[in-house]
C-alpha cells in the first residue's frame, strides 16, 4: 500500500468529518496530522487499503477525544499549579498540562500492554516497544515470523479494545 497516494486520497474527507468532531478547524488540522502520524506507523495492520479512510477517521475521532481529555483536566492542572507558591516554570519545560497528560496516557499505555495474554504481550513489548525488526523477534521467541505477525496484530487488536473502554469509559 502507497501510505502518500492513500493519504492525498483520502484526507480532505476525513479532515470534513474531524472538523464536526472536534469542533473548530485548528483542532481538526492537528488532530488529522497526528492520525496521520499514527496511521503511518502502523500502516501494517492495516488489512485492505480500501477500508484507509474509516481506519483513519477512527484514528481521528480517538486524538480528538484524547484532545478533548486533556482539555477537561486543565483547570485542575492550572490551579495546582497556582497553589505553588509562585514557582517558577522553566521556558523550555513541557507545561504542567502536557506532563499530567503525558504521565496518564503512559499509565493508561501500560496497564493496557500489562492486561495482554504474555504471548501477545512478549511480541508486542520487542517489536512496538524495544522496536526489533520482526525477523528478530520471531527468532528471539523461537517461533515463526507468520506467528509473530499474527500474535502481534491480535495484541494490537485488544490494545485497541482496552483503550477504547478505558477511554470511553464503557
Amino acid at each position: 500500500m502507497d501510505f502518500e497516494v492513500l493519504a492525498r486520497q483520502n484526507k480532505d474527507a476525513v479532515y470534513r468529518q474531524l472538523v464536526r468532531v472536534c469542533g473548530n478547524q485548528e483542532d481538526a488540522e492537528d488532530v488529522l496530522i497526528e492520525a496521520l502520524l499514527k496511521a503511518y506507523r502502523n500502516l501494517d495492520s492495516l488489512r485492505e487499503s480500501s477500508a484507509f479512510r474509516a481506519w483513519l477517521a477512527q484514528i481521528g475521532r480517538r486524538v480528538c477525544w484524547q484532545l478533548r481529555q486533556r482539555e477537561a483536566l486543565l483547570p485542575i492542572i492550572q490551579l495546582s499549579a497556582m497553589e505553588n507558591e509562585g514557582e517558577a516554570l522553566a521556558a523550555n519545560a513541557p507545561s504542567a498540562e502536557t506532563q499530567a497528560a503525558r504521565q496518564e496516557m503512559k499509565q493508561m499505555i501500560q496497564r493496557a500492554i500489562e492486561s495482554l495474554p504474555l504471548r501477545e504481550r512478549k511480541v508486542y513489548q520487542l517489536r512496538e516497544v524495544e522496536e526489533l525488526p520482526g525477523e528478530q523477534v520471531a527468532r528471539r521467541l523461537g517461533i515463526s515470523v507468520a506467528a509473530m505477525k499474527s500474535r502481534l496484530h491480535r495484541a494490537r487488536a485488544n490494545l485497541r479494545q482496552y483503550l477504547d473502554r478505558a477511554l470511553l469509559g464503557s
